[in-house]
């Protein structure tokens, strides 16, 4: 089996039949047979009537087992590779008894007949192509996936626990599947959120950027949000908090204030954009003002100096004035309400105005 984000373990292994055991070659015929041949002849006729004769026996309906033979059953050896497999006799002690002496004279005769083996899957003889894999002795037609059933001969197949597959069905058994297409992944395995990705399948839930950066385990700059990845900039636009200045999102520093979030930068007079250096701001319909721009917003200014009236107010003519501003235009004295006069935007005593406009 293979890690997750590294190649599989197991080589690609390519299976090929090996040559089939050399047939006997056929003697050269002569005008007159020979007494090997003519041996030989008689010998596979005999084969042959026995054969049929056994075939009889096991064929007859209600009939009792055959008769033990006198001769002991013989078994024979296969040769493959070097080495022997011990095939076990049949059940008809004659049939032994004839093929055991049509080897002997196969073998007088200089004609060997030995098979290549014995196939791991049917246990049978192998007696043409055999096909070598796993350690073992296949008929090539044998030789098949364990999950598909598909004939391996020729082409590369896995191996997982002693079984061959094929390649399709080697990663769709073994191999990491991808969260997103359910796919095997067969190369480069990408890990992330607890589930494995093709590399070119983990991207951007909402602009779909790819996300994935090989070799790296982890991918670099995504966000999660309900088991989905973002890209970085998708993410603020999505889910960040929004200034209430600017209305951009806030990645960094931020400020809290009139119920909302500002950059430290936004957070600054409506009217004048300056900052409040001491700390201190007016609200104003959800924004915030220095408090010059406040009052000024607020109507109360000082119609004397031009500055706030923050404290004691006097009013006079639609306009309000610090106590202490309230005086006569012409000779400054300090003005009460009810003592003076209006010309021309401006307050006088009543003195002064019986002088100057009188």
């Amino acid at each position: 089996s293979s890690a997750l984000g590294q190649k599989l373990q197991h080589p690609w292994l390519s299976v090929m039949p090996s040559s089939p055991m050399p047939a006997p070659q056929p003697l050269l015929s002569s005008p007159t047979p020979t007494a090997a041949a003519r041996q030989l002849d008689e010998l596979l006729a005999d084969l042959g009537h026995m054969q049929s004769k056994v075939r009889l026996v096991l064929g007859e309906a209600g009939q009792g087992r055959p008769q033990s033979s006198p001769y002991h059953p013989l078994s024979w050896q296969l040769a493959a590779a070097g080495q022997g497999a011990g095939v076990a006799a049949g059940p008809q002690p004659s049939l032994d008894h004839m093929l055991g002496g049509l080897t002997r004279e196969l073998q007088e005769l200089g004609i060997t007949a030995s098979p290549a083996g014995v196939c791991a899957a049917c246990c049978k003889p192998i007696a043409s192509k055999v096909l070598t894999a796993l350690g073992k002795a296949w008929h090539p037609e044998h030789f098949t996936c364990a999950r598909c059933g598909q004939e391996l001969g020729g082409q590369p197949f896995f191996e997982r626990g002693g079984q061959a597959y094929c390649e399709e069905d080697y990663h769709q058994a073994f191999s990491p599947h991808c969260a997103y297409c359910a796919g095997p992944i067969r190369e480069k395995v990408l890990t992330a959120l607890d589930q494995t990705w093709h590399p070119e399948h983990f991207f951007c839930a909402h602009c779909g950027k790819v996300l994935g950066v090989w070799p790296n385990t982890l991918p670099a700059g995504f966000h999660e949000r309900s088991g989905k990845p973002y890209c970085r900039q998708d993410f603020l636009a999505l889910f960040a908090p929004k200034c209430q200045g600017c209305e951009r999102p806030l990645t960094d520093n931020y400020l809290s204030a009139l119920q909302g979030v500002w950059h430290p930068e936004c957070f600054v007079c409506a009217d004048c954009l300056s900052g409040f250096a001491n700390g201190s701001f007016f609200e104003l319909e959800g924004r915030p003002y220095c408090e010059l721009h406040f009052h000024q917003r607020q109507g109360s200014m000082c119609h004397g100096c031009g500055r706030p009236v923050t404290g004691r107010c006097v009013t006079a003519a639609g306009r309000k004035y610090h106590p202490e501003h309230f005086i006569c235009a012409y000779c400054l004295g300090q003005l009460h309400k009810g003592t003076f006069r209006e010309h021309g935007d401006k307050m006088y005593c009543q003195a002064c105005h019986d002088k100057l406009f009188l």
